[in-house]
């Protein structure tokens, strides 16, 4: 049996909960270790030996570009996971080809893209988040500095998305796991090495931890490619598939680009949430240096949920484009009931150790009672966010990319920026900041609402008209 027939076997055949396991796990793994460098990458900054909290909300002005970098790079791989699943499903070969190579011509183009920004745009974008001159001059520089190296240097970060999703479509994410593990270990052995200039190197702050980034992102790329270019057999990687087709770019883009906009409102919500809670009277900076920190710290619990999706979506996909309702089904359920426990774990982790993780960072008094707070009331929200999050894995496989794009608007614009506008005004000062982080489980909330209602219209549409299968 060839290794195309055993992947095909395992993705129609297997057991689905122990697939959505092995296919799961590695993929949960490797996205909570990447909050987990997020993390110590902040916590090195935080402890600079000048300027380490205006380090932290400099990470935050710079984050929403991060995102929309790996929106771009992460849509494309989705849409690239999919519709190579649900090729191999219905094994066309040739197809499989040509959506490998194409997404490679993409990856290309986004990287070129985020390098023409990083030369010339990043300056007006980061001044556009300083409201009414709430932020300093030096958190504004550091900003700078940072996304400049982030985005000049995104091939990294670009490639190792796609190729990564590539593996994933094969059934082998544990390979996607050891290169993300290789670039991790490398961010974090060279953050204070470059940080604080340890071993001769120069204590480069602020700008040593963007190098730190992309290396460590390069590595993990270069890993990527490696394991595809000699794991992947069923894909041919002849470079005359690099060649762009109008018609496979389309169908890549029809699943991957409304979980590129998904990724894009993510975007939307951090800039807007950056300029209004820099309004709140007396502790704007403070708001913006912890919902920054905030978003590296809940990223540990909510990529599990990141991780549960990119299992979802291939497994579901291929035995979609089988047309095995039932293991549909299964994969659907399955994938819920992990995400769900999974959610509920992390909140438990999140109220428990909010004060001596808070701690881990160097922070005012003011700025470690507001993350505190922010912690424990934002973490209530895991298990909306997590299902919801769970939903869009589900509609990319069953190529209801619409409603998927609708989870996100609702969860990052509708629900979300209005209500903390609203919020924010009710704020005095520190001593009622912690009204503000209400924000998240209302939108979450709600958001969840409309997705089971959107998600018993497309199983009657997507699901119900397939024939039952065992």
């Amino acid at each position: 049996m060839n290794s195309e027939t055993k992947t095909g076997s395992r993705m129609g055949t297997e057991p689905v909960g122990s697939l959505m396991i092995r296919v799961g796990l590695p993929i949960v793994l490797s996205m909570m270790l990447q909050a987990v460098y997020n993390i110590v990458d902040s916590a090195y900054l935080s402890n600079m030996r000048e300027a380490g909290e205006e380090a932290l909300t400099a990470l935050g002005l710079a984050f929403p570009i991060q995102l929309l970098m790996v929106a771009a790079a992460i849509g494309t791989g989705v849409g690239t996971n999919a519709l190579l699943s649900k090729s191999m499903g219905q094994g066309n070969r040739g197809k499989v080809n040509q959506v490998a190579g194409n997404a490679t011509f993409l990856g290309i183009v986004i990287f070129i893209i985020f390098l023409v920004f990083g030369l010339t745009g990043v300056p007006a974008y980061v001044n556009s988040q300083s409201a009414g001159g709430a932020i300093s001059e030096t958190v504004l520089l550091m900003a700078i500095d940072y996304l400049q190296i982030c985005c000049c240097i995104s091939f990294g970060i670009v490639f190792f998305s796609i190729y990564e999703k590539m593996l994933q479509a094969t059934g082998r994410s544990l390979y996607s796991t050891i290169a993300q593990i290789a670039g991790a270990v490398v961010n974090i052995v060279l953050d204070p090495i470059m940080i604080y200039g340890w071993l001769g190197c120069p204590e480069l702050g602020v700008r040593g931890a963007a190098y730190a980034t992309v290396i460590g992102q390069i590595v993990s790329a270069v890993l990527v490619f490696f394991f595809h270019y000699k794991l992947n057999v069923e894909i041919d990687k002849s470079p005359r598939y690099l060649r762009p087709q109008r018609e496979i770019i389309g169908e890549i883009y029809a699943i991957g680009l409304p979980a590129i906009l998904s990724q894009a409102l993510l975007t939307v919500m951090t800039y807007g949430l950056n300029i209004i809670l820099g309004q709140m009277p007396q502790v704007g900076e403070n708001a913006v240096t912890v919902y920054g920190l905030y978003c590296k710290i809940q990223q540990l619990i909510i990529f599990a949920a990141v991780g549960m999706r990119d299992a979802i979506t291939p497994i579901v996909s291929f035995n979609f484009g089988m047309r095995n309702k039932a293991r549909v089904r299964e994969g659907i359920r399955d994938g819920l009931l992990f995400t769900a426990v999974l959610m509920v774990i992390g909140l438990v982790l999140i109220e428990v150790i909010a004060e001596p993780l808070t701690g881990f960072f160097s922070l005012s008094d003011v700025t470690y009672a507001m993350c505190v707070d922010c912690m424990r009331i934002v973490s209530l929200a895991f298990i909306f966010a997590g299902l919801c999050i769970a939903f869009q894995g589900v509609f990319q496989a069953i190529e209801c990319g619409i409603e998927s794009l609708l989870i996100s608007l609702g969860r990052q614009v509708v629900f979300i920026l209005p209500v903390a506008w609203i919020l924010v005004r009710q704020v005095r000062g520190a001593e009622n900041a912690s009204i503000v982080w209400w924000t998240f489980l209302i939108g979450e909330a709600l958001t969840l609402l409309c997705t089971v209602w959107m998600y018993r219209r497309a199983v009657k549409k997507k699901i119900g008209a397939m024939a039952d299968t065992r």
